[in-house]
């Protein structure tokens, strides 16, 4: 029993972990950061990056601890949350690849329209949700908390404990990859850092298609299913 619960602790901090970060992916995630800051300072992006992560730790906590009671309580599907999630991140990208790069405003001009103001506006929609954190990673996210639950309270409070230092994690992570995305993508260069913002964008939208794709095949399934039940004889 002394090891039990140190083995829950670290079992579930692996799980939640593994389970969350690879469909968050921040380093992926950090050209749209830099490309949707476009004008920004160094400042604000640095105060926009630590609200990110602090918004993305609270939105999968909440997402583990309440997501399935919350879904249930309105009657919406988990497929509905990822295409409703995906249009959202396919708008978002298709804005992305749609804008001009001459825009007819200087630099300084767009320092000064990025205002710290807009920067805390834009903050959860769309920087953290769903741009950051979208339908995939909530799913994981309620994924991971369903698995939480034991009998034993002792186990159950570790679990969880180690599921929420993996968000921290997790958030942390987030905030060095935005907080850093400019030093790291600025040896490709300008022409460079360009091809790569658009690039990303079009990788965002094809993410945000496939949001929707899966979400509608779940929708599709389950009408087949129901369909086939309904059509089905009696005792066969």
């Amino acid at each position: 029993m002394t090891l039990e619960l140190p083995s829950a602790l670290g079992k579930s901090f692996l799980f939640a972990f593994a389970a969350v970060l690879p469909i968050l992916n921040p380093a992926a995630v950090a050209p749209v950061f830099l490309s949707l800051t476009e004008g920004a300072s160094a400042q604000t992006r640095a105060v926009l990056a630590r609200r990110i992560a602090r918004n993305v730790f609270w939105l999968l906590l909440g997402a583990m601890l309440t997501g399935v009671y919350v879904l249930d309580f309105f009657g919406i599907s988990l497929p509905i949350v990822r295409v409703g999630g995906g249009l959202v991140v396919a708008s978002s990208a298709w804005r992305l690849l749609s804008t001009s790069q001459s825009l007819g405003k200087s630099h300084t001009e767009l320092v000064e329209a990025y205002t710290p103001e807009m920067a805390r506006r834009q903050a959860f929609y769309p920087l953290t949700f769903p741009i950051t954190s979208g339908p995939g990673s909530i799913t994981a996210a309620i994924t991971v908390g369903v698995s939480l639950a034991d009998a034993r309270l002792s186990l159950a409070l570790a679990r969880t404990g180690g599921a929420v230092l993996a968000l921290l994690a997790v958030g942390a992570l987030v905030y060095l990859a935005f907080r850093y995305a400019e030093q790291l993508l600025k040896p490709l260069g300008e022409a460079g850092m360009v091809i790569f913002l658009r690039l990303s964008a079009f990788i965002l939208l094809c993410l945000g298609v496939q949001i929707v794709w899966d979400g509608l095949h779940e929708l599709g399934v389950g009408l087949l299913r129901d369909g086939l039940l309904a059509v089905r004889p009696p005792g066969a």
